[in-house]
């Protein structure tokens, strides 16, 4: 399969989602250091979000990374030599994005990684941050979550977007929750 088809198959992967791997956390580091190693003094901070930094969650096995930046500019700025560094992303969806900045590792024609750029501290940085939290300190706010995703997975499997909207509004109701009960 040459590169054109991989990134391809990747684009129109279907959801599914596999068992929690222990490898999951070592795939983020190997990444998070070859970004930093890269891109000396570029990031803030690079943190392991998403499905994968939650022990004994099902996920799609996509590492999910988020990376502070000073600005969105400097995001901008970014996503050229990202792509050199073995990323891909759609322009025309970066512009529909506000505040932050997508793109998408591949090999062998399935995503491996996501890496999502926004503004370091900002709030959308820390909602991500206090989903991730969420899960990881409620062990039934992750089974209702991977039974939600399961759910989706089936309904949306070849429409991501639409999956991804499903569990967007579940993270909302999460942490609207969570802001009440701490009030």
């Amino acid at each position: 399969m040459d590169e054109t088809e991989s990134l391809n198959r990747a684009i129109h992967e279907e959801v599914a989602l596999f068992p929690y791997d222990l490898a999951w956390p070592t795939l983020f580091e190997k990444e998070r250091d070859r970004l930093l190693a890269l891109f000396p003094d570029q990031f803030l901070a690079i943190e392991h979000i998403g499905s994968t930094a939650v022990p004994d969650l099902s996920a799609k096995p996509i590492i999910d990374i988020l990376a502070g930046v000073d600005s969105m500019s400097r995001a901008d700025e970014l996503l050229e030599p990202l792509c050199r560094a073995k990323y891909a992303t759609s322009m025309e969806y970066n512009a529909s994005l506000v505040g932050r900045r997508w793109l998408m590792r591949w090999a062998d024609g399935r995503r491996t990684h996501h890496l999502h750029l926004m503004v370091y501290g900002s709030e959308e940085w820390h909602r991500r941050l206090a989903f991730r939290n969420r899960l990881r300190d409620s062990t039934e706010l992750a089974q209702q979550y991977e039974r939600s995703k399961r759910q989706w997975a089936a309904a949306f499997k070849t429409d991501r977007e639409a999956y991804t909207a499903a569990k967007g509004d579940f993270i909302h109701e999460a942490l609207n929750k969570a802001s009440q009960s701490s009030q």
